[in-house]
């Protein structure tokens, strides 16, 4: 986990190589639309869905992959209610992943 005031795009490269098992899509949000991120993500025999900045061309991208990324999107922002999540209140990597577990399940059991 990045700080607060840092952007966790040079973290990501090794998040990918953690992972248990290479997986068929890596899904991200615009802050993660780099020529070099996707191409690490190509390289390691994955498919990246995220999709182009602006400034940028477009990239393929299946509808299908890009509806699951605005699944997770959406996710975060019920997550970012939380005061504590959006801010980043909590000064350890573990206390703020136990914010995020506690509102995922309050998340999970709302009507």
């Amino acid at each position: 986990m990045a700080p607060g005031q840092a952007h966790e795009l040079p973290l990501a490269p090794d998040m990918l190589d953690s992972l248990p098992a290479i997986p068929l899509w890596v899904v991200a949000d615009k802050g993660y639309a780099s020529d070099a991120f996707r191409e690490r993500i190509w390289d390691m025999g994955a498919r990246p869905a995220i999709p182009a900045k602006r400034r940028d061309g477009p990239v393929a991208c299946p509808k299908w992959a890009y509806r699951c990324r605005h699944l997770v999107e959406n996710l975060w922002a019920r997550l970012k209610e939380w005061r504590a999540v959006a801010t980043r209140y909590e000064k350890t990597a573990t206390s703020f992943l136990a914010v995020i577990h506690i509102a995922a399940a309050a998340d999970w059991i709302k009507p």
